[in-house]
């Protein structure tokens, strides 16, 4: 029985090194995510208005999901959430081009295309938030990348 002892797993060195790896269940969301978001910008490109429209609902949900099953960690939140604002701002474009109000005058010289702009700045300075503030605020974090 004092053999039971000596055969159990000791950790290496190598397993020491912390690693992030994503469950296959998520990966899978994830890649599913990127044909949506091709589609739907296909669809733009070519102007199928239906299809680039209808696209807008699973690519923005599914990447509002993945947010959300990875706000354990500030850092793949505050991409994750960006990424959202991002596919938002595109979105929203691509609509305002599909329906054509794009070119259309707010004020001054702005457009509604320019409405689009709120989304990814705000992806922008959640980008900043975390890379300017929260990672050198937290270099020992084991989450910091």
């Amino acid at each position: 029985m004092a053999n039971n002892q000596s055969q159990k797993a000791m950790p290496f060195e190598t397993d020491t090194v912390l690693r992030y790896n994503i469950p296959l269940r998520y990966r899978k969301m994830e890649n599913l995510h990127i044909v949506f978001w091709l589609f739907k910008d296909v669809a733009w490109c070519m102007g199928w208005r239906p299809l680039g429209i209808v696209m807008i609902i699973p690519t923005l949900l599914i990447s509002i999901i993945i947010a959300w099953r990875t706000r354990q960690y500030v850092s793949e939140l505050c991409h994750n959430i960006a990424i959202s604002l991002w596919i938002s701002a595109n979105s929203y474009w691509m609509v305002s081009e599909f329906l054509h109000f794009d070119t259309k005058i707010l004020f001054g010289e702005y457009t509604f295309k320019h409405l689009a702009l709120i989304p990814f700045i705000l992806g922008l300075l959640i980008l900043g938030y975390y890379y300017l503030y929260w990672k050198p605020t937290h270099k020992h974090e084991l989450e910091t990348m």
